[in-house]
């Protein structure tokens, strides 16, 4: 049987990506988001359309996806919600959004893959986290407050899930091009530029000299999906941001 893998925001930038390497790669994919993914998702697989952030939907999620395989591989927690605004101007429903959306999504939809996780023997979580959770910027305090959180429980969980032959790592993209860091620039902090300008000064700020791909992501979460490549690893952050972070703010 060909090794299993849930992908959250799988109709968005690095989820589409990494729904595509993982078929690439022969892997059965089941693939969730509350945006429809279209025609092109490999039909050996399964594709559910729901919200993470509300649990009852999750359980349905976990319910059609035992009702597909009894084993998952990976799960790779990708789906995301951002809200670019100041702190004092964020209401308590945002917050709440964006932090069910991100991370008490992650605390409930591990609980219940983890039994489908543990049948595998050697199962691997793949927490797609960011940047903003080591080094944030402003009016986006409610995202890098989740991510940060994600951080330090996939750090819990790696330690909690080890007797049961489960890994536990997180990926922490920097600037990528995707729907959603174009919107941000959109309704974000950067004022006065065009959208390409926006994405050029954040080009510029990497040591690389250019934004990420979404396929550049999905590589590094297939490295830590994969029990060959990355079998002594848990409990990781494994930064993908062309340098960003290594940069002093006063170069």
């Amino acid at each position: 049987m060909n090794d299993t893998v849930l992908i959250t925001g799988a109709a968005g930038g690095i989820g589409r990506a990494t729904v595509e390497l993982f078929f690439e790669k022969g892997w059965r994919v089941i693939g969730v988001d509350r945006e429809k993914y279209g025609d092109s998702f490999p039909g050996s697989g399964l594709f559910i359309q729901a919200d993470i952030s509300n649990g009852n939907e999750l359980e349905l999620i976990f319910q059609k996806s035992r009702e597909f395989t009894d084993r998952l591989n990976a799960l790779v927690n990708n789906a995301a919600y951002q809200i670019s605004k100041p702190l004092i101007e964020t209401s308590v429903e945002e917050w709440d959004l964006v932090m069910g959306s991100n991370l008490r999504s992650v605390f409930l939809g591990v609980k219940l893959a983890h039994p489908m996780l543990k049948a595998s023997s050697a199962g691997s979580i793949i927490n797609v986290s960011s940047v903003h959770a080591i080094q944030t910027s402003i009016n986006i305090s409610a995202y890098a407050a989740s991510k940060g959180g994600m951080l330090a429980l996939t750090r819990a969980m790696a330690i909690e899930f080890s007797p049961d032959s489960i890994r536990v790592n997180a990926v922490l993209p920097g600037a990528v091009d995707t729907p959603m860091l174009r919107a941000g620039l959109k309704r974000g902090h950067l004022t006065g530029m065009k959208i390409e300008e926006r994405l050029d000064n954040l080009a510029r700020r990497t040591v690389i000299g250019r934004i990420g791909k979404p396929a550049e992501i999905a590589h590094a979460i297939y490295f830590l999906a994969d029990g060959e490549q990355s079998s002594f690893m848990t409990g990781q952050a494994l930064v993908v941001d062309g340098g960003a972070t290594a940069r002093l703010s006063t170069e």
